[in-house]
């Protein structure tokens, strides 16, 4: 349940104040020379125009119609109040203009901005929330399909996860109805390659099968049912390998996808050989299906001279469009990438989404026309890679009231059959595997291993929620051993002045974190609930209740620096209409919403008079994938500096023509506040247009600050932390190990919010996605290799019921974010999904409560079985 007081009854929506009829647009009547304010009599700026008067034979701006600010404005209401101060986007004094062109000055530290935000952190509704539930929101397969639109099917091997590929008979297959093409390997003009960089990954595979699953074939067909029937009619003959299925079978075979990786400080040897108190275990954290609810798909149309359109369901247009070019032999150029929205992604559609719309266009190229590829769900799910599986293992020292001395720990991760993305991935987990905490002499490893599964690849997260499991088993584990309250060791190792370097080297510069903690023991009535847990387990013998208090810290921004840009394109109509366009991507997490909040709050103009519209290579390039929770942060900057820019050329022109300094000109009520007076903004535009006054701009931002050294393990890699914490009660059953969730309290930092709506449904969202990632959704494979659970039949996604009704989630009362973010707001996008450590956290006290002192062995996800299986050990005693 969100807070109520975010979602009142009928939340305002901005109106316009300009004019309901707009007059025909015409030629503005010529103003004697003398009446015209010229640049030499108007307020120095370096954002000015040489020559913004107009030439003798055309026509002037009127500078007759400025409203006074206390009269009525043309739509009978008041004008703003003009003596608010203006925002901080005019041009410092003193500065002097280049000669030429207009230079724009870079926006200005966001903290000098005074003015009360109209649209901009308001509780708005996602702006396809209607559509959404409604089935009216358009998807690539609801799109109305070109005539001649073939469909295709993947074909693979199902009988073996690795093996040597003798021979494929596909007779059977060209002769079945509808087929109009077999797609092989040896059809690839350019490069059979889909990877992101490491040329791993075979789009369709030639001579090996690594593992099952992996494409042989693909089959053109006039309708996608024709084309499934085909691919069954393939015959295989194979020599059969032993595959490598798990993390021991990978680890005993010293099989590696990538190096190992390690960084940290201290002589953790001798820390840990000089503790009074130590101790040793390991926890295995399974992966993860993403369960996106629009499947793979993609759509290619051919055009003329080797040009392709290609409509995908990616978070990284760019890739697919790099990825398409390399597979076609073709420049770059000639791609053109479209994405309006994803029903879904959560990472499952960042590096995965490429091999579809490459085998879309290969299709469209080799027959002509149109192809569309839409994976059935059994397959979607064989096929494309889960969140990396793996086991930690720690070795700690630590004193008597529990705070950490030294720690060593060890990831070994299931990277699947290739790279992929699981550099950053596996780097990921180590940047987060200290959580909230100050680990004084630590080295953290992390193995990088081959098996023959589909390669795994990011979700949300991005490897970060492993080591924050990581290290609440750490905390965990010594409170048990103390007999103490996991909040008070929580709590004694979190960062803070002299205590705030990480094991990488950043300095934690903030810590909020204690007082997120300290608000929501006190909110959520902590103490109080652990009394009666410890009192009802005291007394119920089969069935044991838990209670924990976890906190979050999660760093923003790529590992990978040169991913940190984002590029957008701005539009102003001379209607005063705003069209807005940039690269991030739509996938139902509200992003278009948040970036045209930011445009409607630069230009003071309604919401409504900002045009949404599908991301596009065409239009803005050589994009950043949207994840690492930094779709807001990027884009929102870079639409913000567009505006800035139109509105610096606006400002100078408003200043030259009714002589009045920059800094008493402001945007705000659909009005140009000028001096003590007020123009409507469509007025204004259209007198900028008739004095040619460029109206669009490509606005840029690249993050400040971030570096990070791999080879040195040195660095800042992060611009901020995100913090949160929950606190979770479950009960569990005993003799069954079903387990409930009772109760849920979140309190989350999202600095000076964009929008809260949105922010609450990120964080409960997330949640509940960790919540099933670490209770009911686990991946089974057999030994021969074969994903068992591939439909929802067996595969455990949370639904409705598996929500607590008890679910309350709040913002932290922040007085925005120290760093200059988009109107200082913070990431939501990925943190949120840690916070449900809680509930794992309160299923390992549940279960420690059956014998004081034991550490209950528990791995995620915890299952029933795995619940059981962890008290039959603490019952022993542990294992």
């Amino acid at each position: 349940m969100a807070d109520p007081e975010l979602f009142p009854d009928a939340a305002p929506e901005a109106g316009d104040t300009s004019p309901a009829s707009e007059p025909e647009m015409r030629p503005e009547p010529d103003i004697a020379p003398d009446d015209v304010v010229v640049a030499a009599e108007a307020p120095e700026s370096f954002l000015a125009e040489p020559d913004l008067g107009p030439a003798a034979d055309e026509p002037a701006p009127e500078s007759t119609d400025l409203v006074d600010a206390d009269e009525p404005t043309a739509a009978g209401e008041p004008a703003p109040d003009a003596g608010e101060p203006a925002e901080a986007d005019i041009v410092s004094e003193g500065a002097v203009p280049p000669e030429g062109d207009v230079a724009v000055a870079p926006p200005p530290a966001q903290a000098a901005l005074p003015r009360t935000l109209a649209v901009v952190s308001q509780p708005i509704r996602h702006d396809s929330a209607v559509k959404h539930v409604t089935g009216a929101a358009v998807y690539i397969d609801d799109m109305r399909e070109p005539a001649g639109t073939l469909h295709l099917a993947p074909g693979w091997c199902r009988t073996h996860a690795r093996a040597k590929l003798l021979a494929v008979d596909l007779s059977e297959v060209r002769k079945a109805p509808g087929v109009v093409d077999v797609l092989v390997a040896k059809d690839v003009p350019g490069i059979n390659d889909v990877s992101s960089a490491m040329g791993d990954d075979p789009m369709l595979a030639e001579g090996e099968i690594l593992f099952w699953g992996q494409v042989v074939f693909c089959v053109v067909a006039t309708t996608r049912e024709a084309a499934r029937r085909a691919v069954r009619l393939a015959r295989f003959e194979v020599e059969p390998l032993k595959p490598l299925v798990t993390v021991e079978d990978a680890l005993a075979a010293d099989s590696h996808v990538l190096p190992d990786y390690r960084f940290g400080r201290g002589d953790v040897g001798k820390a840990l050989a000089n503790s009074q108190r130590r101790l040793k275990s390991q926890i295995a954290v399974g992966g993860q299906e993403h369960f996106y609810l629009e499947g793979q798909v993609a759509m290619a149309v051919p055009g003329e001279d080797d040009d392709m359109l290609v409509y995908s369901s990616t978070q990284h247009p760019t890739e697919v469009q790099h990825t398409v070019a390399k597979v076609l032999g073709v420049i770059d150029a000639a791609i053109t990438v479209e994405t309006r929205r994803m029903g879904g992604g959560f990472g499952g559609k960042e590096s995965q989404a490429n091999q579809w719309a490459a085998l879309a266009a290969l299709a469209a190229k080799v027959t002509g026309r149109p192809c569309k590829m839409r994976l059935d769900r059994d397959d979607d799910m064989i096929m494309t890679g889960k969140r990396h599986d793996q086991v930690a293992s720690f070795d700690v020292a630590y004193d008597g009231e529990g705070r950490l001395l030294a720690v060593d720990l060890d990831f070994a991760s299931r990277c699947g059959y290739s790279a992929d993305l699981s550099l950053g991935v596996n780097d990921r987990t180590m940047f987060h595997a200290d959580n909230a905490y100050f680990y004084p002499t630590v080295t953290i490893r992390s193995q990088r291993l081959k098996t023959n599964t589909c390669s795994n690849t990011a979700f949300r997260g991005f490897g970060g929620p492993h080591g924050v499991i990581a290290a609440e088993r750490i905390i965990d584990s010594i409170a048990v051993t103390l007999g103490l309250d996991a909040l008070e060791v929580r709590k004694r190792n979190f960062y803070g002045p002299g205590r705030d370097v990480t094991p990488y080297g950043m300095k934690v510069e903030d810590n909020i974190l204690a007082d997120i903690v300290g608000q929501l023991e006190v909110s959520c009535d902590y103490w109080k609930r652990r009394a009666s847990v410890r009192a009802f387990n005291a007394k119920s013998r089969i069935l044991k209740k838990g209670l924990a208090l976890t906190p979050v810290k999660f760093g923003i921004s790529f590992t990978l620096i040169h991913l940190n840009q984002a590029g957008a394109l701005v539009h102003v109509y001379t209607d005063g209409s705003v069209h807005l366009n940039h690269g991030g991507t739509e996938m139902g997490q509200g992003l278009f919403l948040k970036v045209a909040q930011v445009v409607a709050e630069e230009f003071g103009i309604p919401l409504e008079k900002v045009k949404i519209t599908a991301t596009n290579t065409a239009k803005v390039p050589n994009t950043a994938p949207t994840a690492a929770s930094s779709g807001s942060d990027l884009n929102g900057m870079a639409a913000q500096a567009a505006c800035r820019e139109i509105k610096a050329r606006l400002i100078d022109f408003v200043s030259l023509v009714y002589g009045t300094p920059a800094e008493q000109i402001d945007f705000r009520d659909s009005q140009v506040i000028i001096g003590n007076g007020a123009v409507p903004f469509r007025e204004i535009v259209k007198k900028a247009f008739l004095a040619r006054i460029q109206l669009s701009a490509a606005g840029y931002y690249k993050t400040p600050k971030i570096t990070w050294n791999r080879d040195k393990a040195e660095g800042r890699p992060f611009l901020y932390f995100s913090y949160g914490a929950a606190c979770s009660e479950v009960t569990i059953d005993t003799m069954t190990g079903e387990m409930r969730v009772d109760r849920v309290d979140i309190l989350h930092d999202c600095g000076k919010s964009l929008n809260p709506a949105i922010d609450i449904g990120q964080i409960e969202g997330g949640f509940v996605q960790g919540m099933g990632w670490l209770t009911t959704e686990e991946l089974v494979f057999d030994g021969e290799g074969r994903l068992r659970t591939h439909a929802p039949s067996t595969y455990k996604i949370p639904t409705a019921s598996d929500v607590p009704e008890h679910f309350v989630t709040k913002l932290y009362d922040s007085p925005g974010n120290r760093e200059d973010t988009i109107f200082r707001s913070k990431a939501v996008g990925e943190p949120p999904l840690m916070l449900p450590a809680s509930v794992f956290s309160a299923i390992f006290d549940a279960i420690g409560s059956i014998k004081p002192g034991v550490v209950p062995p528990l791995d995620a996800p915890a299952t029933p079985e795995a619940i059981m299986k962890a008290i039959h050990a603490t019952r022993r005693g542990g294992a």
